[in-house]
């Protein structure tokens, strides 16, 4: 593979942005993948199509090889007569790669080299955590995206001395306007750039490397805007810098389901391109119950690392925060309601009609109010039990009502409300 070399002007009239055209969104082996019977590349037709992802910027700078790179180009409405350099950022391991006849050879860029761009335009190799390299690119008005491989994220983002920016967090002081990762694989890596402020609230976060782990259509599109990021298609172009709007993440999210539908799954993937979380348990622990301990334990496993578990039912305290505190994770509201209706006597009539119901609804009116209240980012889990059987007994019956109650004041005052069924995430509002 040819060595990269700095790009010089060719005669044309200066550009003041960097313009990118997507050859490709996909993963290496493109999407749908080859002879692959799964759900996901069944559907993977028309505009869900990809091919490996590739990246042609300002007619000139090829990153990464998508097959048959001509036409796609000539579909997208452009043309690689241009092309100066063609960079690659990972090991290739999907189809055989294709250089056109004209075309540079392939090469890498040593980490934290820099290229000179045509008309003033900067490439910069940006170390990752996974064989390849991530490019930063600087427009000639200074605009900013990073580019990372398949499954990457920045290498030492947020550690002293870490590698990416001579010692400094990649993207450096200000924000990209511009990210495109792998979203799906590696939403640490969102995470992580949020954290070293290398992508704020205005970044433009544009998934690719796109696998068949996630079906294509509503369900893709709802996954990368709960994480704030979004897809196109093969083929779209571009304009760093060039407002596009960012997918709005709800303040507050109330995820229903029923036992073992995947609700808390859904709830935590909500918040994994998170840097910092408050996973809130309210189930606390249960001395000699062996079948819960395994329950906790998963859950525990399961959460990126960064996260912190608080053990509480006191919620209203929490909610009070301010929005620059971490988002809180809520799981869930039926172990809320028992434990409240444990400490007011609801499970004895006597007790109950003596002021264990006024002592309830005013516990939950309370944690609805600080609900409606709060700044800060909130996920809540709830059980959805009304459409079962009716319970036998009439505290059973008492839990049902009152959880149903709670769960239509609670998700009264989200901005969005899932209802969570074999896996798959409705949305109900939002």
């Amino acid at each position: 593979m040819g060595a990269p070399r700095a790009l010089v002007p060719v005669g044309r009239e200066r550009l003041t942005r960097v313009d990118l055209t997507l050859l490709g969104t996909g993963a290496p082996q493109g999407l749908p993948r080859p002879d692959c019977p799964c759900a996901a590349c069944a559907t993977a037709v028309g505009d869900a199509a990809r091919a490996a992802t590739a990246l042609l910027l300002d007619g000139v700078l090829l990153i990464d090889l998508t097959p048959g790179p001509a036409f796609a180009a000539a579909r997208a409405g452009r043309s690689l007569a241009g092309i100066r350099q063609v960079l690659l950022s990972h090991p290739h391991d999907g189809p055989a790669l294709e250089v056109p006849a004209g075309l540079p050879q392939p090469g890498r860029v040593a980490d934290g080299r820099e290229l000179a761009l045509l008309d003033g335009h900067r490439v910069r190799a940006v170390a990752v955590d996974v064989p390849g390299t991530g490019y930063e690119v600087t427009g000639g008005d200074g605009e900013r995206l990073l580019y990372l491989p398949p499954g990457a994220a920045p290498a030492g983002l947020g550690e002293p001395g870490g590698a990416g920016n001579g010692g400094a967090a990649p993207g450096g002081p200000a924000p990209y306007d511009l990210v495109l990762l792998d979203v799906l694989a590696r939403p640490d890596a969102l995470a992580r750039l949020r954290a070293g402020g290398a992508v704020d609230a205005a970044t433009d976060v544009v998934a690719v490397h796109l696998d068949h782990w996630v079906p294509s259509g509503p369900e893709l599109h709802r996954r990368l805007a709960s994480l704030g990021a979004r897809a196109v298609p093969d083929g779209t172009s571009l304009v760093v810098g060039e407002y596009h709007a960012v997918p709005d993440l709800p303040r507050r999210t109330l995820v229903l389901g029923g036992a073992r539908s995947g609700k808390s799954v859904e709830a935590e993937r909500r918040l994994l391109a998170f840097p910092e979380v408050l996973y809130v348990a309210t189930g606390g622990t249960r001395d000699g119950d062996e079948d819960w301990a395994q329950r906790v334990a998963l859950h525990r496993e399961r959460r990126p690392a960064g996260w912190r578990t608080a053990e509480t039912c006191d919620l209203v305290p929490l909610l009070a925060e301010p929005a620059t505190a971490p988002p809180l994770l809520v799981d869930c509201l039926a172990l809320w309601l028992t434990h409240a209706m444990d400490e007011v006597g609801a499970w004895d009539d006597a007790a109950w009609e003596a002021g264990g119901r006024r002592a309830l609804r005013e516990r939950c009116d309370a944690l609805v109010a600080a609900v409606r209240e709060t700044r800060r980012r909130l996920v809540a889990v709830s059980n959805e039990v009304g459409s079962g059987v009716v319970p036998a007994t009439p505290a059973g019956r008492r839990f049902r009502d009152e959880l149903g109650r709670l769960n239509a004041a609670f998700g009264a005052e989200c901005e969005q409300l899932l209802l969570v069924v074999a896996g798959q995430a409705l949305a109900l509002r939002g």
